[in-house]
């Protein structure tokens, strides 16, 4: 059992194995598949979501490193057998997972008026054991988060073109609550054999607490009676790294907003590729959505945004331009927000929000970690006194040597009350040591206003910078003033503990969620121990846990 702090209470080798299960994935039906896929390799592959790349470079062999193919055959005799859908969970960890697989990139959303309804996602690598190959996880807590009621895989979604083609979830989950403590989900959706050739999209998912927890689990429809993708690509496109929101805005009452990653492959080179930021509204009832609006203009390379639906009911969206990626040279993230007024779906003119000079750039590492990461601004609103301040958060380097390799980053959060003319900041707000993956929320209290911080830190491996804990800060969103955050796990995680996916992957990000006086933090970690599909001696996994904390005065 892992023991959580008092104020939590209540290389390659792998890669070959990795690649083994996941090439399972071609086994399953493709949507519509052409005799000849799509091939994309190279730093094409490195800019997209990891799930989706490892998951296309697993099911395609021949692209993957070599010693995969000669053991496809042993690797699906042994997985096969696994299919089902698990224990009940016991602890903090925050799924019902006996097979040994991993769950990472966690999101967390709960019922405003009823904080017993929490609802997390996951991409969850028990949907290689998916006879549709489905891979986004959604676990289901009745009581706050202290246990789990169920869980399953989003299923399968129609095509937009041909509703007769249905293609799998496919990873980067989120979720949020709407109005009555409807439930919301978002995922990637693709062919895992061929996802750049076939048609893929971003799918859209509506359900409620009752539905959820009464139905079947694993990837059955009933659990998620409403669904569709909201929007399609085809080759050249790939539609990737989706965030949402759903809120009230203005005339057009409750709305769900979307924003994603538009992937251009524009020649057969490594670099031969651009991107756009797109977003889709779509009404509560995901019946009439608008079609793509191009969010950013000029920029021709960018990805990670983020969407909020503010209590003011205004739209903001942010997301980070790249410079020096498709130049080959050190590489700039230049963070940017643009504002939609409520009810409206015309957005006001870019604004910068910072220039970031020692980003964690694409195809770089930290210092002594090998998983993929790269910065990742994420946003929140809050109403300071009937004005809307912006809040942004990103990871960024102290140095950068090689301009590859990422030493002791640091959390930096930055805001504006005057519609991103200007910023304050930006304030550094972790504490030695390596910080990433910030995630960030308020409460929306207006007598009380707290914004919440929490992040991956590997400041308590004082020698080796290695070891990670989840770090959480509270600061009054009147006047942040920076304290000392809160470590919410011991002991410290081992990330490359996991049998399957050692220091490969944890997921592009984690989240906290805020009701009232309590905050949510979804994240992973590799403490519990179970027997590998299985077989043999319990091993530690990767596991999504939640953990809840209250935020004091």
């Amino acid at each position: 059992m892992i023991r959580l702090s008092q104020a939590v209470r209540p290389r390659r080798g792998r890669l070959l194995a990795l690649g083994l299960l996941i090439a399972l994935a071609a086994t399953l039906p493709a949507a519509g598949a052409p005799k000849e896929r799509t091939v994309v390799t190279g730093q094409k592959l490195g800019h997209l979501s990891q799930v989706m790349t490892t998951r296309y470079w697993a099911a395609n062999p021949d692209q993957a490193p070599p010693g995969i193919a000669e053991r496809l055959e042993g690797a699906a005799a042994a997985a096969a057998p696994r299919r089902g859908r698990g224990a009940k969970s016991a602890g903090d960890v925050f799924n019902a997972d006996d097979t040994g697989l991993p769950q990472n990139e966690e999101s967390v959303a709960v019922c405003d008026t009823n904080n017993d309804i929490v609802l997390s996602g996951t991409n969850d690598y028990r949907g290689l054991l998916d006879p549709q190959g489905n891979f986004t996880g959604w676990h289901l807590s009745l009581d706050g988060g202290r246990s789990l009621a169920n869980e399953g895989l989003l299923p399968a979604v129609p095509l937009l073109s041909n509703p007769g083609v249905e293609i799998p979830s496919g990873g980067d989950p989120v979720k949020a609550s709407g109005e009555g403590c409807n439930l919301f989900a978002a995922s990637l959706a693709y062919d895992p054999f061929d996802p750049f050739g076939n048609p893929n999209g971003v799918a859209v998912y509506r359900s409620d607490a009752n539905t959820l927890n009464s139905c079947p689990g694993g990837a059955d429809p009933s659990c998620w009676p409403v669904r569709r993708l909201v929007a399609e690509g085809t080759f050249p496109h790939f539609l990737d790294k989706e965030w949402f929101d759903v809120g009230a805005s203005g005339d057009a009452g409750e709305v769900v907003w979307v924003a994603y990653s538009d992937f251009l492959t524009t020649g057969p080179g490594e670099l031969d590729f651009t991107a756009s930021i797109k977003a889709v509204r779509c009404d509560a009832d995901l019946v009439v959505c608008t079609d793509p609006i191009d969010i950013s203009t000029i920029d021709p390379d960018v990805q990670f945004s983020d969407v909020t639906i503010g209590q003011d009911g205004r739209t903001y969206i942010t997301w980070a331009r790249i410079d020096g990626e498709l130049e080959e040279t050190a590489q700039t993230f230049t963070i940017k927000v643009r504002i939609a007024e409520p009810g409206s779906t015309v957005f006001g003119p870019e604004k910068t929000v910072y220039v970031e000079d020692l980003a964690i750039p694409f195809g770089g590492v930290l210092h002594a970690n090998d998983f993929r990461i790269a910065t990742y601004p994420k946003n929140e609103v809050v109403m300071i006194d009937d004005t809307p301040r912006i809040f942004v958060v990103w990871d960024a380097c102290t140095e950068r040597p090689l301009d590859t390799i990422c030493v002791e980053p640091l959390i930096k959060l930055s805001y504006s009350d005057d519609d991103g003319d200007t910023w304050t900041g930006p304030l550094t707000v972790s504490q030695r040591g390596d910080n990433y993956f910030p995630t960030i929320a308020s409460n929306q209290d207006p007598r009380r206003p707290k914004l919440l911080l929490a992040w991956f830190s590997n400041a308590n491996d004082r020698i080796f910078h290695n070891q990670q804990d989840v770090q959480f800060l509270s600061l009054n969103a009147q006047n942040p003033r920076v304290g000392r955050p809160d470590t919410l796990t011991r002991p410290s995680n081992e990330t490359e503990a996991d049998p399957l996916l050692g220091g490969f992957f944890i997921g592009d990000y984690i989240e906290v969620a805020a009701v009232g006086r309590r905050a949510y933090v979804a994240f992973n970690a590799n403490y519990r121990q179970v027997p590998f599909l299985g077989e043999g001696t319990p091993l530690p996994q990767q596991d999504n846990y939640l953990v809840r904390t209250n935020l004091g005065d």
